[in-house]
């Protein structure tokens, strides 16, 4: 292969008299000399015996490396951590998860630079593993990089709930709470929820990002909606193998990818099939990494513009499986390329544009991915929100929603486990407005999911009795009338801080406002009086919530110098 578009980093380490250590180290870990005179490339792989949407990727990471073989390239693999959203669900351990999103493209960021490889491959399937590693590619984007997804897991069948997941599982303990469903029951749902490796097989957090990679062109095409456990998905990485050395032979790097314009195609898919709140922080963090100029303003710009096509669980009708056979993300693409909403010359990981791409595609079920002249709605599945109660925004996903518009009383808690705790106790009435505060990225710290307290509403059959507000996050899970990434956060004076019980709480999606109704006199009042609540934090809790920026800003902890 000739390299003359593109100058390998591991010459540097690699090339001349005295690195003879280097490269005696190197053959040390079973490489060759003639391996040290081809391009290394690195592969975080996220794969361990912890999580199920993880358990399968050794293999994923093998079918990688047969591919960069095949291309004339050595692969040279490392582990990144990964957390469990939903093991870590509920308990103090969601606040790591968020955290981990950071530290995993941290770590990428040193294992690539100190040992100068000379391109990237990451593999993961979960929600905070996936923008981990893309913040990593979108830092060092001169480097040459690619995104393997972990595939989709099957959905599970119960008499008592139909084709389900893991996420009608965490709803499942409310109903047994509430005396709909035996212990029996319970046990039967959560034997047979996790069948197969990958992510939880509805449109959560995962899947959503996986879909992201592939919408952003820095993941082949077709490759964010295959079964985990599919020969389709080997293959599909074998030649993601094969495609990092054509991106080093044409010197395409990352940065050449993950542009503005990319950015908004990526917005663009996640809008029209509805996908997790979370996709907002977790875009705005890989453009801040990538140098690029993104703010809610223009997610909102396309929100007023892409309509919802596609109708998923949580909330909708459909899982992975059924988005699948309908023809995945391309079809998608198709549509909103068709009706001027994509940018098609954007460039991708094939060495080609979104245009060149999707012209093989085809949509196989128009009922499961619509026309747009026959949307699901004619607004976009998420929206956001702003007001006296979120100067700098909100996030809420409408897709589901029968309720666009909500009043009523405030009910206000300090922590996920003092608002799980009233619910579990029938303290929760029809018409109220929860606001779970001090849960944002520094005040948790960590900005924890509350999938818990969210499930349990719907168990307790208030999801569209209640309203629920909070500076935390939402799992892809959830569904209601939710608003999070209130912004400012309370523990930065944001005016959640100084909700009180009884205070009126106005949200209308249409008009895209979150207002406390109560004076601005009112509101400076309490202020004067608030202070934020001490506590001690060690290890890396305590850098996180020093490092974390706003919710609104992707909660990033990335620093100007």
């Amino acid at each position: 292969m000739v390299h003359s578009k593109y100058v390998l980093p591991s010459r540097v380490v690699i090339e001349g008299v005295e690195r003879a250590p280097h490269r005696a180290l190197l053959m040390g870990s079973g490489l060759s000399r003639g391996d040290l005179s081809k391009p290394i490339i690195a592969i975080a792989n996220s794969f361990n015996d912890i999580v199920p949407g993880h358990i399968h990727l050794d293999k994923i990471g093998l079918a990688v490396k047969e591919g960069i073989r095949e291309g004339g390239g050595v692969p040279l693999s490392f582990n990144t951590i990964a957390v469990c959203d939903g093991i870590a669900m509920g308990h103090g351990g969601m606040k790591y998860s968020l955290p981990s999103r950071d530290l995993i493209a941290d770590s990428i960021e040193i294992m690539v630079r100190s040992h100068g490889l000379d391109a990237l491959i990451g593999i993961a399937t979960c929600d905070k593993i996936i923008p981990g590693m893309i913040m990593a590619m979108a830092r060092m984007n001169d480097l040459p990089s690619i995104f393997v997804p972990g595939g989709y897991m099957s959905p599970s069948y119960h008499p008592k709930l139909g084709k389900y997941a893991v996420g009608e599982v965490f709803e499942a303990v409310g109903a047994y709470l509430s005396g709909k469903l035996t212990e029996i029951d319970l046990q039967e749902i959560e034997r047979l929820a996790v069948p197969t490796p990958g992510a939880c097989p509805g449109l959560y957090t995962a899947n959503t990002m996986q879909i992201t990679a592939e919408a952003l062109g820095i993941a082949l095409p077709r490759s964010a909606a295959l079964p985990a456990y599919s020969s389709l998905l080997l293959a599909k990485s074998r030649e993601a193998g094969k495609a990092i050395m054509r991106l080093i032979e044409d010197g395409i790097k990352a940065k050449d990818i993950l542009t503005y314009e990319a950015f908004m195609n990526a917005i663009a898919v996640n809008l029209a099939i509805g996908g997790s709140t979370n996709f907002i922080i977790h875009i705005l963090a890989i453009a801040a990494e990538a140098g690029i100029k993104l703010g809610l303003e223009d997610i909102d710009r396309l929100c007023k513009k892409v309509p919802q096509i596609v109708s998923m669980k949580p909330g909708g009708m459909y899982y992975m499986d059924d988005f699948d056979r309908a023809g995945g993300v391309p079809a998608v693409m198709k549509r909103l390329l068709e009706a001027g909403i994509l940018n098609g010359d954007a460039l991708t990981v094939t060495c080609k544009t979104v245009k060149e791409n999707i012209e093989e595609y085809r949509i196989y079920d128009e009922n499961i991915i619509r026309p747009l002249n026959r949307p699901i709605h004619d607004k976009a599945g998420l929206v956001i929100l702003w007001g006296n109660l979120a100067p700098k925004g909100a996030v809420v996903k409408i897709s589901g929603l029968k309720k666009f518009k909500f009043r009523g009383p405030a009910k206000v808690f300090n922590s996920e486990e003092e608002a799980f705790k009233a619910i579990k106790e029938d303290l929760i009435e029809k018409g109220d407005v929860v606001v779970i505060r001090y849960e944002g990225p520094k005040g948790g710290p960590g900005m924890r999911e509350m999938l818990q307290v969210t499930a349990a509403l719907i168990g307790k059959g208030l999801g569209e009795e209640v309203a629920l507000v909070t500076d935390g996050r939402f799992s892809g899970a959830t569904r209601g009338l939710m608003i999070g990434h209130v912004s400012p956060e309370a523990a930065e004076g944001g005016p959640i801080a100084i909700v009180r019980n009884g205070d009126i709480i106005n949200i209308d999606t249409y008009s895209q406002r979150l207002e406390v109704e109560i004076s601005q006199e009112e509101l400076e009042q309490r202020f004067k009086k608030w202070k934020p609540p001490k506590r001690r934090l060690k290890g890396v809790l305590a850098k996180y919530a020093l490092l974390a920026k706003s919710p609104d800003r992707g909660a990033i902890t990335i620093t100007e110098t």
